[in-house]
């Protein structure tokens, strides 16, 4: 079954919002629709929600606060 990118992309807000709870989903949400917004106009979309994730983890894990 094929997903449409803006399908995964919802998802992967819901994915990060749980592997992140110290991070407001608002920001969750912005983080990856800020990403996912700079491949606008890209032809090649197969790969792209796999690139949002992988820049969405990275800028989160900067505004992650440390436990403990």
């Amino acid at each position: 079954i094929e997903l449409s990118e803006q399908t995964v992309i919802d998802q992967l807000v819901v994915r990060l919002t749980q592997r992140y709870p110290a991070i407001a989903k608002a920001t969750v949400e912005g983080v990856v629709r800020g990403l996912h917004v700079k491949f606008d106009g890209r032809p090649l979309r197969d790969f792209i929600p796999l690139l949002v994730e992988r820049s969405a983890r990275a800028a989160l894990e900067q505004l992650q606060v440390p436990v403990g």
